[in-house]
């Protein structure tokens, strides 16, 4: 379902404008990745989606909303994976991790919520791209937040910033030094992102 569904919401958002992508340069050929941005809403996840359509993105997403049989199938179909904010354990970095060594794209949402406001990042994102040595893209969203918004003709903008890796620090910081390190630089970029969308 997810190729038919983006490939159908891609030729849409083109005819009618509704997105804009600077940095699609940023993204690596043939090589896997860790794509992240900004979220303020559901509209943001598809969003991103386009902005490197065709690669298929597999999102991390909260387990609740795999709280029934038919939710868990549709989520599924459309490459989500269940995993537990309030605890998320060796087991939430099982299945990005096998993602990764497939060559696939994961899709982290940072702020482990939907919010307007500014919010420290959560460590997910910057754990699994230090165990699989997969760059992390850091994006930020602007644009239409719900359907009326997108029925109204309101555009959307993403921008894409250059990969993080953090190859070279692994070999003189410490584990937690490292993450906090890799997690402070993720915050910077997506603010700067943020400042460049306004």
């Amino acid at each position: 379902m997810y190729n038919f569904a983006s490939t159908l919401l891609f030729y849409l958002a083109k005819l009618f404008r509704l997105l804009s992508v600077k940095g699609k340069e940023n993204i690596p050929r043939d090589e896997r990745y860790i794509i992240t941005c900004s979220h303020k809403g559901w509209v943001d996840v598809i969003m991103l989606a386009l902005s490197i359509y065709p690669t298929p993105v597999y999102y991390m997403a909260k387990k609740e909303l795999f709280n029934t049989k038919i939710k868990e199938k549709f989520f599924r179909s459309i490459n989500a994976f269940p995993v537990n904010r309030e605890n998320p354990g060796p087991s939430a970095l099982k299945i990005p991790l096998q993602l990764l060594k497939q060559n696939k794209c994961v899709g982290i949402f940072p702020s482990g919520t939907r919010t307007n406001e500014e919010v420290s990042l959560k460590r997910g994102a910057v754990t699994i791209a230090i165990k699989s040595n997969a760059p992390l893209i850091p994006a930020a969203y602007k644009g239409a937040t719900n359907f009326k918004e997108i029925i109204g003709g309101r555009r959307s903008s993403i921008i894409l910033g250059k990969p993080l890796n953090f190859e070279e620090k692994k070999q003189v910081l410490g584990k937690d030094e490292l993450i906090e390190y890799a997690l402070k630089t993720l915050e910077t970029e997506i603010k700067k992102l943020e400042e460049n969308l306004q």
